[in-house]
Protein backbone atom coordinates (compact mmCIF):
# COMPACT_ATOMS: atom_id res chain seq x y z
CA UNK A 1 0.00 0.00 0.00
CA UNK A 2 0.98 3.64 -0.72
CA UNK A 3 1.77 5.75 1.88
CA UNK A 4 0.24 9.57 1.12
CA UNK A 5 1.72 11.11 3.75
CA UNK A 6 5.42 10.26 2.20
CA UNK A 7 4.20 10.99 -1.28
CA UNK A 8 2.68 14.28 -0.36
CA UNK A 9 5.88 15.20 1.53
CA UNK A 10 7.69 14.45 -2.06
CA UNK A 11 5.17 16.10 -4.28
CA UNK A 12 5.84 18.96 -1.77
CA UNK A 13 8.98 19.35 -1.86
CA UNK A 14 11.61 20.59 -4.35
CA UNK A 15 14.96 20.36 -2.80
CA UNK A 16 15.06 16.72 -0.71
CA UNK A 17 17.90 15.46 0.22
CA UNK A 18 18.64 11.69 0.38
CA UNK A 19 20.75 9.94 2.98
CA UNK A 20 21.27 6.28 2.63
CA UNK A 21 22.48 3.57 4.53
CA UNK A 22 22.94 -0.58 3.58
CA UNK A 23 19.49 -1.12 3.47
CA UNK A 24 18.65 0.00 0.03
CA UNK A 25 21.68 -1.86 -1.15
CA UNK A 26 20.93 -5.44 0.46
CA UNK A 27 18.38 -5.67 -2.30
CA UNK A 28 21.04 -5.52 -4.77
CA UNK A 29 23.07 -8.30 -3.13
CA UNK A 30 25.29 -6.23 -1.48
CA UNK A 31 25.52 -8.03 2.19
CA UNK A 32 25.42 -5.25 5.26
CA UNK A 33 28.70 -4.77 7.84
CA UNK A 34 26.42 -4.21 11.38
CA UNK A 35 23.36 -6.66 10.83
CA UNK A 36 22.53 -9.91 12.15
CA UNK A 37 24.59 -11.28 8.95
CA UNK A 38 26.31 -8.61 8.59
CA UNK A 39 30.09 -8.89 7.26
CA UNK A 40 31.77 -8.01 10.80
CA UNK A 41 30.49 -11.10 12.22
CA UNK A 42 32.56 -13.27 10.72
CA UNK A 43 35.41 -10.31 9.32
CA UNK A 44 37.23 -8.64 11.50
CA UNK A 45 37.56 -4.41 10.11
CA UNK A 46 41.46 -3.58 9.78
CA UNK A 47 41.70 -0.29 11.24
CA UNK A 48 43.22 2.31 9.43
CA UNK A 49 46.45 2.67 11.69
CA UNK A 50 47.19 -1.49 11.29
CA UNK A 51 46.82 -0.81 7.46
CA UNK A 52 49.73 1.82 7.48
CA UNK A 53 52.43 0.01 9.54
CA UNK A 54 51.56 -3.92 9.40
CA UNK A 55 52.15 -5.73 6.35
CA UNK A 56 50.12 -8.16 7.21
CA UNK A 57 46.94 -6.20 8.23
CA UNK A 58 47.17 -4.92 4.37
CA UNK A 59 46.88 -8.63 3.33
CA UNK A 60 44.67 -9.13 5.30
CA UNK A 61 42.35 -6.00 4.11
CA UNK A 62 43.26 -7.41 0.75
CA UNK A 63 42.03 -10.40 1.22
CA UNK A 64 38.44 -8.72 2.14
CA UNK A 65 38.68 -6.36 -0.99
CA UNK A 66 38.95 -9.56 -3.11
CA UNK A 67 35.81 -11.48 -1.51
CA UNK A 68 33.83 -8.48 -1.85
CA UNK A 69 34.62 -7.18 -5.59
CA UNK A 70 33.42 -10.16 -6.76
CA UNK A 71 29.99 -9.39 -5.34
CA UNK A 72 30.54 -5.93 -6.23
CA UNK A 73 31.05 -6.45 -10.07
CA UNK A 74 28.11 -8.09 -9.96
CA UNK A 75 25.55 -5.77 -8.20
CA UNK A 76 23.21 -4.00 -10.02
CA UNK A 77 21.08 -0.61 -8.65
CA UNK A 78 17.87 -1.80 -7.37
CA UNK A 79 14.28 0.09 -7.65
CA UNK A 80 15.63 2.58 -5.19
CA UNK A 81 18.27 3.62 -6.56
CA UNK A 82 16.31 4.20 -9.86
CA UNK A 83 13.28 5.80 -7.58
CA UNK A 84 16.12 8.19 -6.89
CA UNK A 85 17.08 8.90 -9.89
CA UNK A 86 13.63 9.80 -11.13
CA UNK A 87 13.36 12.23 -8.35
CA UNK A 88 16.50 14.14 -9.89
CA UNK A 89 15.27 14.47 -12.87
CA UNK A 90 12.05 15.98 -11.77
CA UNK A 91 14.30 18.61 -10.40
CA UNK A 92 13.96 17.76 -6.53
CA UNK A 93 17.13 16.50 -5.80
CA UNK A 94 19.81 18.71 -3.79
CA UNK A 95 22.18 16.20 -2.81
CA UNK A 96 22.56 12.21 -2.07
CA UNK A 97 24.16 11.42 0.79
CA UNK A 98 25.37 7.82 1.43
CA UNK A 99 27.25 6.19 3.71
CA UNK A 100 27.42 3.12 0.96
CA UNK A 101 30.65 2.48 -0.76
CA UNK A 102 29.17 -0.29 -3.82
CA UNK A 103 29.21 3.11 -6.08
CA UNK A 104 25.50 2.36 -6.96
CA UNK A 105 24.25 5.46 -6.66
CA UNK A 106 26.47 6.23 -9.78
CA UNK A 107 26.08 3.66 -11.44
CA UNK A 108 22.17 4.25 -11.40
CA UNK A 109 22.70 7.36 -13.19
CA UNK A 110 22.76 9.91 -9.82
CA UNK A 111 24.83 12.94 -11.06
CA UNK A 112 28.14 12.99 -9.54
CA UNK A 113 27.64 16.86 -8.91
CA UNK A 114 24.72 15.87 -6.56
CA UNK A 115 26.17 12.73 -5.07
CA UNK A 116 28.00 12.78 -2.00
CA UNK A 117 29.78 9.40 -0.87
CA UNK A 118 30.79 10.05 2.19
CA UNK A 119 32.43 6.65 3.31
CA UNK A 120 34.10 6.62 0.03
CA UNK A 121 33.96 4.06 -2.35
CA UNK A 122 35.10 0.34 -3.47
CA UNK A 123 34.97 1.07 -7.29
CA UNK A 124 38.07 3.19 -7.05
CA UNK A 125 41.89 2.55 -5.68
CA UNK A 126 43.53 5.39 -4.29
CA UNK A 127 47.44 6.09 -3.22
CA UNK A 128 47.88 7.25 0.49
CA UNK A 129 51.27 8.87 -0.99
CA UNK A 130 50.72 10.28 -4.25
CA UNK A 131 46.52 10.45 -4.17
CA UNK A 132 46.11 8.97 -7.80
CA UNK A 133 43.51 7.00 -8.46
CA UNK A 134 42.74 4.00 -10.74
CA UNK A 135 40.48 1.29 -11.42
CA UNK A 136 40.66 -1.82 -8.81
CA UNK A 137 40.06 -4.93 -11.15
CA UNK A 138 43.98 -4.72 -12.65
CA UNK A 139 44.99 -4.36 -8.44
CA UNK A 140 43.20 -7.06 -7.41
CA UNK A 141 44.22 -9.77 -10.05
CA UNK A 142 47.62 -8.64 -9.19
CA UNK A 143 47.05 -9.07 -5.31
CA UNK A 144 45.56 -12.88 -6.42
CA UNK A 145 48.31 -13.62 -7.78
CA UNK A 146 51.15 -12.56 -5.82
CA UNK A 147 49.58 -12.25 -1.98
CA UNK A 148 51.52 -8.94 -1.91
CA UNK A 149 49.56 -5.70 -1.33
CA UNK A 150 49.65 -3.50 -4.18
CA UNK A 151 51.63 -0.34 -4.52
CA UNK A 152 51.39 3.16 -6.60
CA UNK A 153 54.01 3.88 -9.47
CA UNK A 154 55.13 6.34 -6.50
CA UNK A 155 55.65 4.04 -4.10
CA UNK A 156 52.86 4.91 -1.76
CA UNK A 157 50.18 1.90 -0.82
CA UNK A 158 47.56 1.45 -2.64
CA UNK A 159 43.60 0.96 -0.47
CA UNK A 160 40.22 1.32 -2.00
CA UNK A 161 39.23 4.86 -1.85
CA UNK A 162 36.55 4.03 1.30
CA UNK A 163 36.91 5.28 4.48
CA UNK A 164 38.33 2.50 6.99
CA UNK A 165 37.65 2.56 10.86
CA UNK A 166 40.19 5.45 12.39
CA UNK A 167 40.44 6.92 9.06
CA UNK A 168 39.25 10.54 8.74
CA UNK A 169 35.72 11.28 6.20
CA UNK A 170 37.40 13.81 3.63
CA UNK A 171 36.53 17.24 4.55
CA UNK A 172 35.39 18.46 1.03
CA UNK A 173 32.81 15.68 1.31
CA UNK A 174 31.05 16.72 4.80
CA UNK A 175 31.17 20.67 3.61
CA UNK A 176 28.92 19.33 0.73
CA UNK A 177 26.68 17.35 2.86
CA UNK A 178 26.46 19.96 4.97
CA UNK A 179 26.13 22.63 2.57
CA UNK A 180 23.25 20.46 1.17
CA UNK A 181 21.18 19.97 4.63
CA UNK A 182 21.44 24.07 5.06
CA UNK A 183 19.36 24.31 1.89
CA UNK A 184 17.37 21.11 1.86
CA UNK A 185 13.26 21.27 2.31
CA UNK A 186 13.23 17.72 3.26
CA UNK A 187 15.15 15.10 4.02
CA UNK A 188 14.59 11.00 3.33
CA UNK A 189 17.20 8.70 5.55
CA UNK A 190 16.57 5.29 3.90
CA UNK A 191 17.86 2.10 4.95
CA UNK A 192 19.90 3.67 7.73
CA UNK A 193 20.80 2.99 11.02
CA UNK A 194 21.52 6.29 11.65
CA UNK A 195 24.38 4.75 13.88
CA UNK A 196 27.76 5.58 12.30
CA UNK A 197 28.82 9.70 13.18
CA UNK A 198 29.79 11.88 11.77
CA UNK A 199 27.51 10.34 9.11
CA UNK A 200 24.04 10.56 10.72
CA UNK A 201 24.23 13.64 11.87
CA UNK A 202 23.50 14.92 8.47
CA UNK A 203 19.99 14.53 8.52
CA UNK A 204 19.69 16.05 11.73
CA UNK A 205 21.19 19.15 10.87
CA UNK A 206 18.00 20.01 8.17
CA UNK A 207 15.85 18.25 10.52
CA UNK A 208 16.95 20.94 13.42
CA UNK A 209 16.70 23.97 10.79
CA UNK A 210 13.23 23.05 10.41
CA UNK A 211 13.07 20.47 7.51
CA UNK A 212 10.47 18.05 7.41
CA UNK A 213 12.58 14.53 8.33
CA UNK A 214 11.23 11.32 7.24
CA UNK A 215 12.84 8.10 8.22
CA UNK A 216 11.97 3.94 6.16
CA UNK A 217 13.92 1.28 7.26
CA UNK A 218 13.21 -2.07 8.52
CA UNK A 219 14.61 -2.19 11.53
CA UNK A 220 14.98 0.38 14.58
CA UNK A 221 17.54 3.64 14.38
CA UNK A 222 18.98 6.08 16.32
CA UNK A 223 16.80 8.44 15.73
CA UNK A 224 13.95 7.17 16.14
CA UNK A 225 13.33 8.84 19.41
CA UNK A 226 14.34 12.00 17.96
CA UNK A 227 11.54 14.74 18.00
CA UNK A 228 12.52 16.67 14.83
CA UNK A 229 11.69 13.28 13.22
CA UNK A 230 8.10 14.13 11.03
CA UNK A 231 7.64 10.60 10.06
CA UNK A 232 8.86 7.16 10.91
CA UNK A 233 8.07 4.34 8.27
CA UNK A 234 8.97 0.78 9.16
CA UNK A 235 9.68 -1.38 6.53
CA UNK A 236 12.18 -2.36 3.40
CA UNK A 237 12.60 0.58 1.59
CA UNK A 238 12.08 -1.20 -1.66
CA UNK A 239 8.64 -1.55 -1.17
CA UNK A 240 7.99 1.56 0.47
CA UNK A 241 9.91 4.18 -1.41
CA UNK A 242 9.57 3.22 -5.86
CA UNK A 243 5.53 3.07 -5.53
CA UNK A 244 5.54 6.71 -3.35
CA UNK A 245 7.77 8.15 -6.16
CA UNK A 246 6.09 7.17 -8.49
CA UNK A 247 2.85 7.99 -7.29
CA UNK A 248 4.40 11.66 -6.58
CA UNK A 249 5.82 12.18 -9.92
CA UNK A 250 2.22 11.32 -11.79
Amino acid sequence: MIDLRLVEHLRASRRILVFTGAGVSTASGIPDFRGPDGVWRRRRPVPYDEFLTSEAARVEYWDFKVESWEILRRARPNTVHQAIVALEGAGKIVAVVTQNVDGLHRLAGTSPDLLVELHGTDRLVRCLRCDDTSDPSRHIEVFKATRCPPRCACGGPLKPATISFGQSLRPTDLDRAAAAAAETDLVLALGSTLSVHPAASIPLLAADRGSPYIIVNEGATDHDDQPSVTLRLHGDVTAIVPQAVEAALE
